[in-house]
């Protein structure tokens, strides 16, 4: 079940707000939890031994939290059994069919490989999860003694599948007491729909113009469609994942929490450093705050910087999946990065309008590499998208991306407008009631989309 679905707005948030508003306050966290585990179960209702993981990896790191506080002498060893359960969990459910492929292929044994499917947000939850462990092993957080409130941080529907990752430090007042009122809540209903809005509205057509493309046979697309096609997939994972982030939000509103914010107009970018600063923000904090700043930072000279940027990376695109193009996504942007912190240095933010044409080429270049996982076929869209590595800007059908352009150029336009700030200050400075009406214009035709069938995905359930 996902926010965009007619299921969701018609029976579950109807059903489960009913009963969290009606309910006492010293239920809300019953309420909530029973609610959680319910969103889950639904989404896991065909492998049930996902369910049974998610609740195990909860029970583990509510007892490793207590254990870390409760004997000092030995809490690095405590932390390292959460830190092993959880690498443990994500190697054999995220990346063992992977590395059991792998291995076929050299020993030219198909029988070797698995069929492990994935569960529904595992990257997320583990990572909250770990999170919460090294705060406590650190001092910076209490351990929480309530299985309650702590099962009910590490499950909250709004931000279980895909993030934003919160940490327990976030919402530990919230867990405790939260105020709900009428203003807050008519808030979280209009970030929610304005999130839905481009999710269906913006993200879905855009997804359509990319899939399309890739069924054609990159070896058959003209370059101006290749370039028409990864333009739309650069806005569509943008809108996509923003699109569910600001779902995620508006129900933490409604829910009398403050989530935090993931996306920051990351395609107003000078630099691919400042990008992966304004791009799901919790995930960038969560490897600097557990990852870059205990290696050492930048504080152990030049050498120990790019080693650590290279692990970081190296992590980064590991746990967006299992696949060589994930590895040399990771790769590519950490050269990027060592390239702009060293070479360039602040030449980009010194002359904006270079740093912004230089980041429109970039961009939709590293979306390439990160969607593509056959590594021949990525070689192929990126020779169609320079022609002078391949074989001429033309394809078997000269004018194809005229043909997209005219199907397609509305939701282009329309996701160019809304990747800058200008139609953001505008919506702030209308009227309450202008912004109703359109906030209601966006949802019906939200579910009218979803009506017709145009609910795909999310594009980051997959990681």
């Amino acid at each position: 079940m996902v926010f965009s679905s007619l299921e969701f707005i018609f029976l579950f948030m109807p059903i489960f707000f009913g009963c969290y508003y009606l309910a006492p306050r010293f239920m809300l966290n019953i309420i909530l939890l029973i609610g959680s585990l319910s969103f889950y179960f639904i989404g896991t209702i065909h492998n049930p031994e996902h369910f049974i993981l998610f609740v195990i990896s909860m029970l583990v790191d509510y007892k490793i939290g207590i254990l870390i506080e409760k004997n000092a002498k030995n809490k690095k060893f405590f932390l390292l059994i959460g830190i092993i359960f959880h690498v443990i969990c994500l190697s054999i459910f995220k990346y063992l069919n992977f590395i059991t492929a792998e291995v076929g292929k050299i020993i030219n044994d198909t029988n070797v490989s698995t069929n492990i499917i994935l569960p529904i947000g595992i990257s997320f939850y583990t990572f909250q999860g770990l999170s919460y462990i090294v705060d406590v092993y650190r001092g910076k957080v209490k351990a929480e003694k309530s299985l309650l409130r702590f099962t009910v941080y590490i499950s909250m529907f709004e931000q279980l599948i895909a993030g934003p990752i919160v940490t327990y430090v976030q919402v530990k007042k919230e867990l405790y007491d939260r105020k709900i009122n009428k203003q807050k809540i008519i808030n979280g209903i209009c970030i929610f729909v304005f999130g839905l809005g481009l999710k269906v509205l913006l993200a879905n057509p855009l997804g359509k113009l990319w899939s399309q493309t890739c069924n054609i046979g990159f070896e058959s697309i003209s370059t101006p469609l290749a370039w028409i096609a990864i333009v739309g997939y650069s806005l569509q994972i943008y809108f996509d994942f923003f699109g569910y982030s600001l779902m995620a939000i508006g129900l933490g509103k409604m829910l009398g929490f403050n989530l935090p914010k993931n996306f920051n107009h990351p395609y107003l970018s000078k630099t691919m450093s400042e990008f992966w600063r304004r791009w799901h923000m919790t995930l960038g904090t969560w490897f600097k705050e557990y990852v870059y700043i205990p290696l050492g930072g930048n504080r152990k000279g030049k050498l120990i910087t790019i080693r650590n940027l290279f692990l970081v990376w190296l992590l980064t695109g590991i746990w967006h999946g299992a696949g060589y193009n994930f590895l040399l996504w990771g790769f590519i942007i950490f050269l990027i990065m060592i390239f702009e912190k060293y070479v360039i240095k602040d030449y980009f933010n010194k002359h904006p309008l270079c740093g912004h044409l230089y980041m429109i080429i970039l961009i939709p270049i590293t979306w390439a590499i990160f969607s593509i996982e056959d590594i021949n076929q990525l070689g192929i869209f990126l020779q169609r998208l320079f022609p002078i590595f391949g074989n001429g800007i033309w394809s078997i059908f000269r004018y194809d991306y005229l043909k997209y352009l005219k199907i397609y150029y509305p939701f282009l336009i329309v996701g160019i407008l809304f990747s800058t700030k200008f139609p953001y200050r505008i919506l702030k400075k209308l009227n309450k009631r202008i912004v109703y009406i359109l906030i209601f214009i966006i949802f019906s035709a939200s579910l009218y989309c979803m009506y017709r069938g145009l609910d795909d995905p999310f594009l980051y359930f997959r990681f």
